[in-house]
């Protein structure tokens, strides 16, 4: 069994991350930090949980008593806690902040969207999980980079539930402002829009266009759904073939001839991926869980891939649609 420790475990990832690993079938939950709740029961904080586990919070961090930390932090404070704490070797690390996500070399820590760095996630010892937006915008790029197609400006629209602005309250996360509501933030200047580039650079070898990125709140609790516009000659019928073969191998992302549902990846950790042609225009629509795929998913899938075991183990969930 894999033992793990969760730090942060308070907020929305941290919630959805024990919810997959206590049904993990080689998965054990040695404990889960968070100073703030310290001795309180983890399903009085998580209440989906009620039933399904006793464990209560801890303040302490016992790190030699597990093979695996995840850092569930705010950003930002994965940097500082490794500064002030010393993680022995062979622990391996998840990072769900966005602290180590621009690969450097003053840090090892590896990009961890596995459809384009399985091999160096399976090696790796420090991973950072990719960002929700930067999730579904790469995944709906990345072929489109592999056949060198993304020559121009990119632009990109892309709508996310409220869980993906965490859990503590500000003025744009209450239901009565949110709610029958939609609005953007951080045009063209998002903080994932630079993990994008660094995907799509290294796939197509290089990347001279921009990124064009205006994020929207939506009226809903949990999603991501973006599209993409990029110009190319390039036909329907070649594209299409060159996503198709790019996710080919790909365990959680899917394309698919038929237009797309947010309804449809909803609870699960799947990523759906679909193109239309517009004259020399090509609409790209993808659509993720920003709290699956977008979050602590991804991050269960990366180290199903760390540890060597079925990349899908936990992870085999059904999409709330009906």
């Amino acid at each position: 069994m894999i033992k793990i420790g969760i730090l942060g475990g308070a907020g929305y990832t941290g919630g959805e991350l024990f919810r997959l690993l206590i049904n993990h079938p080689e998965a054990e939950i040695v404990f889960v930090n968070s100073e703030s709740n310290a001795g309180n029961l983890i399903a009085e904080v998580h209440e989906g949980l009620l039933g399904e586990t006793d464990m209560r919070f801890t303040s302490e961090t016992p790190f030699d008593a597990v093979d695996v930390l995840f850092f569930c932090f705010g950003h930002g404070k994965s940097a500082t806690f490794l500064k002030e704490h010393t993680i022995p070797a062979h622990v391996k690390i998840i990072d769900l902040a966005q602290d180590f996500r621009l690969e450097a070399p003053e840090n090892d820590y590896v990009y961890g969207l596995p459809e384009i760095n399985n091999a160096r996630i399976a090696r790796s010892v420090h991973v950072a999980n990719p960002g929700c937006f930067a999730t579904c915008i790469q995944l709906a790029l990345l072929p489109a980079a592999k056949m060198q197609l993304i020559r121009s400006d990119v632009a990109v629209n892309a709508i996310t539930g409220s869980t993906g602005a965490g859990q503590s309250t500000s003025a744009t996360t209450h239901f009565s402002w949110r709610n029958n509501n939609l609005s953007i933030y951080k045009p063209f200047t998002h903080q994932h829009v630079p993990e994008i580039v660094q995907s799509l650079r290294q796939v197509q070898g290089f990347l001279e266009a921009s990124i064009d990125f205006i994020p929207y709140r939506g009226d809903f609790a949990r999603g991501i759904f973006a599209t993409s516009v990029l110009h190319t000659h390039a036909d329907i019928d070649t594209i299409t073939k060159g996503y198709k073969e790019f996710y080919k191998n790909a365990a959680f992302t899917h394309y698919t001839d038929r237009a797309i549902d947010l309804k449809q990846v909803v609870n699960t950790n799947k990523a759906l991926v679909h193109c239309d042609k517009y004259g020399d225009r090509l609409l790209v629509t993808s659509c993720i869980d920003n709290l699956l795929k977008g979050a602590v998913g991804q991050a269960v899938q990366n180290m199903n891939i760390m540890f060597g075991i079925d990349e899908a183990a936990g992870l085999r969930l059904k999409a709330s649609a009906f």
